[in-house]
C-alpha cells in the first residue's frame, strides 16, 4: 500500500485521464453487457417464437430493434476508443512524470547515497521499470476495470437468463480461475531473476562502451562478446521458461470455452426439445455469448495478474530509489554568502560508511588561509580524496569540523558552498556537446573572449583553435574524442570560469608535462590571486613552490610545510624528492 501511495504521487496533473478513462471502461462494459440481453430477449426470441406460432413478422420492430443495438454498439466503440486515447495520455504522462521524479531524487543524492546503487541499475529502473509500471498503469485503468466488470455483470445476467443452463459456469469459472493462478505463480520467479540480468546486462553494455579503447587495446573484443552474450542468453532462457509457462493461458482457455459451449448447446438443446426449465434459443445464444465474456475476462484478468506481477519488481526497484533519503540535509537557515576561502579541519576524522572498521580519514588538523596555495602529496591509498571531498560537502565529516569562511560547511546552502568551491576531480569528464557548451558549466553567461583567456591560463586555447571548428568543436560522450592531457585543460579552464573562492585540482595535471604543468600555475597566480589553491599531485615539482605542502599516509597527515621545511623535517618528502630528481637525473644520463 505504502508503494501504491509512493507511485500514485506521480500521476499528478494526469489524475483527470485517469479518471475519465475509468468512467469510460465502465460504461462500455455496461452496454456490452446490455447487448447480449436486449439482443435474446428483443429479437431472438421473438423471432423464434413468430417462426413456431406463424406469425407475421414485424419489420419494422425488427429495424428499431436493430437500430437500439448499433447505437449500442457503437457507444461502446465510441467508449473503447476515446478510452484508449486517454489511457494513453494518462500512462505516458504518469510514466513521464516518474521518470522526472527518479531523475530529480537521483540529482539531490550524495556520493554516499550512490554507492548503494550501481550506474546500470539506476539507467535500468529509468527505462526498464518505468515502462513496466507504465505498462502496469495502462493496464490498472483500462483492462483491470474492464475485465471485474464484464466479469461480475455476465456472471449476474448469465445467472438471470440461464437458470440451470448457468450451472455450468460453476464448473468452468473455478477451474480456469485456479488455473491461471497457477500460471502465473510459476512464471513470476524467471521473471523476478531478469530485473537483476537487466542490471547486469547493461553494466557489461557500459562499460564496453566506456572502456572500448582499453578493449581494442587489448584485443580483447571476442571475450567483451562472449560476455554479453552469456548475458542475453541468460535473460532469454528466463523469458523463455516465463513465457513457456504462460502460453499455457491459451489452451487452457480454449478447453474451456469450448467445453462451456458444448454442454450449453447439448444440454441447452435437451431442455428447449423437452420443454425443461422454460430455455428457450435466446437464453442459450445469451448463455454463449455471456460464457463467452466470462472466460475471456478471467483469461484478461490473468495476464493482468502476470503482468502487475512483473510491475510489482519494478514497482519496488524504483520505489528504492524514490524512498532514499539523502544523508546530507540542508540546514533551516542556511548562510548563502561564502566569506572567503580560508579551510579549517578541527580533528576531522571520516569514514565512508557507518559500517566501515577503519576511519580513511583520522585526526586531522589543518588550517589554511585565504589565497594559499596548498600541495597535497601522498601514496596511493593514503586519501588524499577523501580530504579535499570533505570541503564542498561530497561527505560529511564522521567527527570534527570542516569550516569554510570561518562557518562550518553544514551551515551553508550546498549549492551556496559549491558554487564557491571548484574541483577538477582525478576523472575528468567532458559532456556531450561543444567545446563552448563544455566550459559555460562554469559560468552559464561567460563571454566567448572570457572562455578564451581561461584556455589560454590552463594551456588550452592552442589545441581548442587547431580544431576545425575551433570553440564549435563536438565533443562526444565522455570526451572520448580528446586526449587525456587536452581533457584535463578543458576541465581546469572550465574550474577557472567559476572564478572560485576555493581551487581544488584532484591529480588533474597528472597527464600534462612538466613545461605546461608550470604554466598552468602561474596563470593561477596571474588568474586568481586570492583565491585559495589546493593542489593533488605525484610530482614533487607540481607543488614545490606551494606556501603549504601536506604530506598524507595512511589517512593521517604526516608532515607539513614548506618545501625547505619539509626537506629538513620530513624523511618521506625528502625520500620521494630524491627518488624523482635522482631518478630523472639519472634517466637523462642513460639516454
Amino acid at each position: 500500500m505504502k508503494m501504491i501511495k509512493q507511485l500514485a504521487k506521480s500521476v499528478r496533473e494526469y489524475k483527470r485521464p485517469s479518471l475519465i478513462t475509468l468512467f469510460l471502461m465502465i460504461g462500455e462494459a455496461v452496454i456490452e453487457c446490455a447487448i447480449p440481453y436486449i439482443t435474446a430477449t428483443f429479437l431472438i426470441n421473438y423471432l423464434s417464437e413468430a417462426a413456431q406460432t406463424g406469425a407475421q413478422i414485424e419489420v419494422w420492430y425488427v429495424v428499431r430493434i436493430g437500430l437500439v443495438l448499433a447505437l449500442m454498439a457503437m457507444c461502446s466503440l465510441a467508449c473503447g476508443g476515446f478510452a484508449g486515447f486517454t489511457c494513453a495520455k494518462a500512462s505516458s504522462g504518469f510514466a513521464k512524470n516518474l521518470r522526472h521524479d527518479l531523475f530529480h531524487k537521483v540529482q539531490s543524492f550524495t556520493f554516499t547515497n550512490i554507492d548503494h546503487f550501481s550506474s546500470s541499475s539506476l539507467v535500468t529502473r529509468l527505462t526498464t521499470d518505468v515502462n513496466n509500471v507504465q505498462m502496469a498503469y495502462m493496464m490498472l485503468i483500462r483492462i483491470a476495470i474492464r475485465c471485474p466488470l464484464m466479469l461480475i455483470f455476465s456472471v449476474v445476467m448469465a445467472a438471470y437468463m440461464g437458470g440451470l443452463l448457468a450451472v455450468t459456469f460453476a464448473v468452468v469459472i473455478p477451474v480456469l480461475g485456479v488455473g491461471l493462478f497457477l500460471i502465473g505463480k510459476r512464471a513470476m520467479p524467471a521473471f523476478r531473476r531478469v530485473f537483476k540480468k537487466y542490471d547486469r546486462l547493461n553494466e557489461s553494455i557500459e562499460e564496453n562502451v566506456r572502456g572500448m579503447r582499453v578493449v581494442k587495446g587489448f584485443a580483447r573484443e571476442d571475450y567483451e562478446k562472449q560476455k554479453f552474450g552469456k548475458e542475453a542468453d541468460s535473460i532469454c532462457e528466463d523469458f523463455t521458461k516465463a513465457e513457456k509457462i504462460v502460453a499455457l493461458n491459451t489452451p487452457l482457455m480454449n478447453f474451456c470455452m469450448y467445453f462451456n459451449m458444448a454442454v450449453i448447446l447439448l444440454l441447452g438443446s435437451f431442455m428447449a426439445i423437452n420443454g425443461i426449465g422454460g430455455v428457450n434459443v435466446g437464453q442459450m445464444s445469451a448463455l454463449l455469448n455471456y460464457g463467452m465474456a466470462i472466460l475471456m475476462s478471467l483469461m484478461m484478468l490473468s495476464m493482468i495478474y502476470v503482468m502487475l506481477t512483473m510491475s510489482t519488481e519494478s514497482a519496488k526497484r524504483i520505489c528504492e530509489v524514490l524512498n532514499e533519503t539523502p544523508d546530507m540535509k540542508e540546514p533551516a537557515n542556511p548562510v548563502r554568502e561564502v566569506a572567503d576561502g580560508s579551510i579549517d579541519f578541527d580533528r576531522v576524522s571520516f569514514k565512508y560508511s557507518a559500517q566501515a572498521k577503519k576511519f580513511a580519514l583520522e585526526d586531522i588538523d589543518l588550517h589554511i588561509a585565504s589565497g594559499m596555495t596548498v600541495g597535497i602529496l601522498g601514496g596511493t591509498g593514503s586519501s588524499k580524496s577523501s580530504l579535499v571531498q570533505l570541503i564542498p560537502r561530497l561527505y560529511d565529516a564522521t567527527e570534527g569540523t570542516v569550516r569554510v569562511g570561518g562557518r562550518d560547511v553544514r551551515d551553508y546552502g550546498i549549492a551556496d558552498l559549491r558554487d564557491a568551491v571548484a574541483m577538477v576531480l582525478q576523472k575528468n569528464l567532458l559532456f556531450s556537446g561543444t567545446i563552448k557548451e563544455n566550459l559555460r558549466w562554469g559560468n552559464p553567461n561567460a563571454t566567448d573572449a572570457e572562455l578564451e583567456e581561461a584556455c589560454r591560463l590552463a594551456q588550452a586555447d592552442e589545441f581548442v583553435r587547431s580544431f576545425p571548428d575551433g570553440y564549435d568543436t563536438k565533443i562526444e560522450q565522455g570526451g572520448t574524442n580528446v586526449s587525456g592531457g587536452q581533457k584535463q585543460r578543458l576541465c581546469i579552464a572550465r574550474a577557472l570560469l567559476k572564478k572560485p573562492k576555493i581551487l581544488i585540482l584532484d591529480d588533474s595535471t597528472s597527464a600534462v608535462d612538466t613545461k605546461t604543468d608550470a604554466l598552468i600555475r602561474a596563470g593561477f597566480r596571474q588568474y586568481i590571486p586570492e583565491t585559495t589553491k589546493i593542489i593533488i599531485a605525484q610530482r614533487v615539482a607540481s607543488v614545490q613552490d606551494a606556501d603549504l605542502i601536506v604530506v598524507m599516509n595512511n589517512g593521517r597527515i604526516e608532515a607539513k610545510g614548506t618545501h625547505a621545511e619539509l626537506m629538513a623535517n620530513s624523511p618521506i618528502y625528502r625520500e620521494v624528492y630524491e627518488q624523482q630528481t635522482n631518478g630523472g637525473a639519472k634517466h637523462e644520463a642513460d639516454e
